[in-house]
C-alpha cells in the first residue's frame, strides 16, 4: 500500500471513528432525556454529565499515551487538516468563547458601555485574526518543522536570547490564560455537582491532567476533537431551541434579528416606566448612604455595631424566632473588623450601587452604535469618541494576539504540510463560525427572554435556578427588591458574563438535561483549551530553557517525562491562582491576547518576511512591546498603580484606552523598535561581538 493510500485508508478510519462517537453523544442525550422524564433526579443528571465527559476524555487520553517525542510534541505530524481544524476550533473555543461572549453580548451590547470596551469587538477581532494566522504566520511556520514557537525565534535569530524570551513572554500570556479555563472549570463543576467552587476545580483538574499528562499533542489533539462535538451541540441546541420557542423559526442567526425591535420598544418602556425610576432612586439613595459612612468611618463603623447589637437584644427581649437572632448575629459578625477594611468594603459597595444607580440597569441599548452620541453635548461626543476608540482598539488587540498565541500556532505544526496547515487554518475558520454567528443571537434571545417574562414577575414565584446560581457566586447573580413592591424590575437583576450561557436553558424554560449539556460544553471548552496551554507552558519551561541552559544530556523520553511532571506543577499552581477568583474569564484572557500580540506578532510577521531583522533587533523589540503591554497593565491595578509611575494622565489611560486593550502600544512599539534597531545592526556595520551570544 503506498503513501496516499495509507492515507485515506487513515483518514476513513478516523471518518468512522468520529460519526460513531457523534451519534453516541446523540444516543446517550436522547437517553438522558428519557430519564429525566422518567424522574431521574436533578442531582444525578450534573454529575453524571460531568463524570461520563470527564472519563470519555480520559479515555482518550490513556489510549493516546506516549513518551514518543514527535508524537508528544506535535502528534506526529500526521493529523488530517479537518480534524486538526476542530482540535484548534476547541482550542479556540475557550471558556471565555463559550461561556462569557454571549454574556458580555448581553451586558455589553453591540458596542461596549463607558466603561467596558467589547460586544461584537469580541466576535470581529477573535475571527479576524485567523486571517492573519493563515496568511502571515501558520504555514511559514509549518515549512520550517519546529516543535514550539521558542523554536522558531532560535533558528531565525539564533543566540540565547530571543529563546528565552519567547519562552518566558510564552509562560506568561499562556499562564494568565490557563488562569481564566480552570476559574471556568471550577464554576461548571460546582454547578454540576453543588460542591464547593475550590472542589469544583480539582474535580475538573483532574480531567485536565489525565487528558494532557499521558499522550501530550497526540492525546490532546483527539481529546480536542471529541470536545468540539461537545461544545457544538451544547451551543447550537439550546439557541436553537429558544429561537424554535419565540419565532417559530430554529435558525436562530437568520431570525433573531426580529427581536431587535422587540427589544427596542422594551428598552423605551423601561426608560418611561416609573417603578424602574423607583429602582434607579433606590440604588442612589443606598450609594449616597455609603458615601455618608465614607466622610466619617471610625463614627459610622460605631453606629453599625451599636445598632446590631440592640437589634439583637430586642429579638431575644422578644424571644422572637431563632433563625431571626442567628442572622442578626450573623451580620454582626461579618460586620468589618476595623477602620481599613470598612472603608474598602463601603467603597466598594457605594461603586456598585452608583453603577446600578442607572437606567436599564446600567447595559446600554442593547443595538446602539456607541455609547454617547457625536451630535450631542461635548460630554456625550467625547463618551462616542471614547466607545469608538476602544472598540477598535479591543478589535485589534484580538485579532493580533489571535496571530501571536503559543498554544494555537503550536496546533498547525501536527498537520502533514504546509498545505495542509493552509486548510486546516480554512477549516478551523468554518468550525469556529459555526458557533460565532449564533452568540450574538443568543445574547438576544436571551434578552428578550428576561424583558418579556422574568421582569413583571413576583419575588414569591422566582425559579430556583436564580437561588442555586446565587449561591454559587453573588458576583453571579443577585436580584433583590430594592424598591419594596413584590415585583420583579429589570433594574433590580443582575447578571454576571459569566452566567448567560450557562443559565440560557433554565432561562428558557427547557429540560434540565439541557442544562447538563451546556455545563458539558462549557466544561469541555475550557477542557480543551487548558489541556493546550498547560503543554505550551511545560514545553516552553523545560525543552525551550531547562535543557537549552543547562546542556544537560537526556534521552527524548526522559525530556517528555520531566515535560510532564512539570505541566503537573503548573497545573496546580494554575488551579491555585484560579480559587482566589482574581477576576471574570474575558478580561484575564483578553489580558493574555494583549501580552502574546505585543510580544511575538511584530518580531515574528517581520522575521518572516524581512531578512534585514537581526537578532538585536528582535531582542530588542520583543522586550520593548512587552515592557509597554506589561506596564499600561500592571498601571491600572489598584494595589501597585501606588508603585508605578503613572505617564500622562492622572488616571493612568492613554487616549482613553481601557487596559484590556494595552497591545494596542505595545505592537507597533515592538514593530517601530525591531525596524529601527535592525536597521542599525544590520550586517555591514562594524560593532563587537557580544560574549553571551547575544
Amino acid at each position: 500500500m503506498n503513501g496516499g493510500e495509507a492515507g485515506r485508508s487513515y483518514q476513513a478510519r478516523l471518518n468512522r471513528i468520529a460519526l460513531l462517537y457523534f451519534a453516541g453523544l446523540l444516543g446517550f442525550l436522547a437517553l438522558m432525556a428519557w430519564a429525566e422524564q422518567r424522574g431521574l433526579s436533578r442531582q444525578w443528571i450534573g454529575p453524571i454529565f460531568l463524570f461520563l465527559t470527564v472519563m470519555v476524555y480520559a479515555a482518550i487520553g490513556v489510549y493516546g499515551r506516549t513518551t514518543d517525542p514527535d508524537e508528544y510534541y506535535v502528534a506526529g505530524r500526521r493529523i488530517p487538516p479537518i480534524y486538526n481544524g476542530m482540535a484548534a476550533a476547541a482550542d479556540w473555543m475557550s471558556a471565555a468563547s463559550f461561556i462569557s461572549l454571549s454574556g458580555a453580548l448581553y451586558l455589553q451590547g453591540f458596542s461596549g458601555t463607558p466603561d467596558q470596551s467589547g460586544g461584537l469587538a469580541y466576535l470581529l477581532g477573535w475571527t479576524g485574526g485567523f486571517v492573519l494566522v493563515a496568511m502571515l504566520v501558520a504555514p511559514h511556520l509549518r515549512a520550517m518543522n519546529l516543535y514550539t514557537i521558542p523554536d522558531f525565534f532560535q533558528v531565525r535569530f539564533g543566540g540565547r536570547w530571543p529563546r528565552i524570551i519567547a519562552a518566558l513572554a510564552a509562560v506568561l500570556c499562556s499562564f494568565t490564560y490557563v488562569v481564566a479555563q480552570i476559574y471556568g472549570v471550577g464554576l461548571i463543576a460546582s454547578r454540576l455537582t453543588g460542591v464547593q467552587f475550590e472542589i469544583g476545580i480539582m474535580l475538573g483538574l483532574g480531567g485536565v491532567l489525565l487528558c494532557s499528562f499521558l499522550g501530550g499533542m497526540r492525546a490532546i489533539t483527539w481529546t480536542q476533537v471529541a470536545q468540539y462535538m461537545v461544545i457544538l451541540l451544547a451551543f447550537l441546541i439550546p439557541v436553537s431551541w429558544l429561537a424554535y420557542k419565540q419565532l417559530g423559526n430554529p435558525v436562530a442567526p437568520v431570525v433573531a434579528g426580529v427581536q431587535l425591535g422587540k427589544i427596542a420598544q422594551l428598552e423605551e418602556g423601561l426608560l418611561a416606566s416609573q417603578v424602574e425610576r423607583d429602582v434607579v432612586a433606590a440604588y442612589l439613595k443606598r450609594a449616597h448612604d455609603y458615601e455618608a459612612r465614607l466622610a466619617d468611618v471610625p463614627a459610622a463603623l460605631e453606629r453599625e455595631r451599636e445598632a446590631a447589637r440592640l437589634r439583637i437584644q430586642r429579638l431575644r427581649a422578644q424571644n422572637a424566632d431563632v433563625g431571626l437572632i442567628v442572622a442578626a448575629s450573623r451580620e454582626l459578625a461579618t460586620m468589618p473588623r476595623d477602620e481599613a477594611s470598612a472603608r474598602e468594603r463601603w467603597t466598594r459597595e457605594m461603586q456598585a450601587n452608583y453603577e446600578r444607580a442607572r437606567a436599564l440597569g446600567g447595559l446600554p441599548r442593547h443595538s446602539q452604535a456607541f455609547a454617547g452620541d457625536p451630535n450631542g453635548t461635548p460630554a456625550e461626543r467625547q463618551t462616542f469618541d471614547n466607545a469608538r476608540r476602544n472598540f477598535l482598539a479591543l478589535m485589534f488587540c484580538l485579532m493580533v494576539g489571535t496571530a501571536g498565541l503559543p498554544h494555537l500556532l503550536t496546533r498547525y505544526y501536527t498537520v502533514p504540510s504546509v498545505a495542509g496547515a493552509r486548510t486546516s487554518v480554512a477549516w478551523s475558520l468554518f468550525f469556529i463560525a459555526l458557533l460565532y454567528l449564533s452568540a450574538p443571537a443568543l445574547a438576544v434571545l436571551v434578552k428578550f427572554e428576561v424583558m418579556n417574562n422574568l421582569v413583571g414577575s413576583s419575588f414569591d414565584q422566582l425559579p430556583n435556578w436564580m437561588a442555586q446560581w446565587a449561591r454559587v457566586d453573588a458576583s453571579l447573580l443577585s436580584i433583590e427588591d430594592v424598591n419594596g413592591d413584590g415585583i420583579v424590575q429589570f433594574g433590580e437583576i443582575r447578571f454576571g458574563a459569566d452566567l448567560i450561557m450557562l443559565a440560557t436553558p433554565e432561562i428558557g424554560g427547557m429540560p434540565y438535561v439541557i442544562s447538563g449539556l451546556v455545563a458539558a460544553g462549557g466544561l469541555a471548552a475550557a477542557l480543551s483549551t487548558a489541556d493546550g496551554l498547560l503543554l505550551t507552558i511545560s514545553n516552553a519551561l523545560v525543552r525551550d530553557l531547562y535543557f537549552q541552559e543547562t546542556r544537560r544530556r537526556a534521552s527524548p523520553e526522559q525530556r517528555v517525562i520531566l515535560t510532564k511532571f512539570t505541566l503537573l506543577t503548573v497545573a496546580l499552581s494554575a488551579a491555585f491562582v484560579a480559587a482566589l477568583k482574581p477576576s471574570e474569564i474575558l478580561p484575564m484572557v483578553s489580558a493574555s491576547f494583549s501580552i502574546a500580540a505585543s510580544a511575538f506578532v511584530p518580531v515574528m510577521v517581520l522575521g518572516i518576511f524581512w531578512r534585514g531583522t537581526t537578532r538585536r533587533g528582535a531582542v530588542a523589540g520583543m522586550l520593548a512591546g512587552l515592557a509597554v503591554t506589561l506596564y499600561y497593565l500592571l498601571v491600572q491595578v489598584e494595589g501597585v498603580r501606588e508603585w508605578v509611575p503613572s505617564l500622562l494622565r492622572a488616571d493612568g489611560l492613554w487616549f482613553g484606552i481601557h487596559p484590556i486593550s494595552a497591545g494596542v502600544f505595545g505592537v507597533p512599539m515592538g514593530l517601530a523598535v525591531t525596524w529601527l534597531v535592525s536597521l542599525a545592526t544590520r550586517p555591514g556595520t562594524p560593532r563587537p561581538v557580544p560574549a553571551d551570544g547575544l
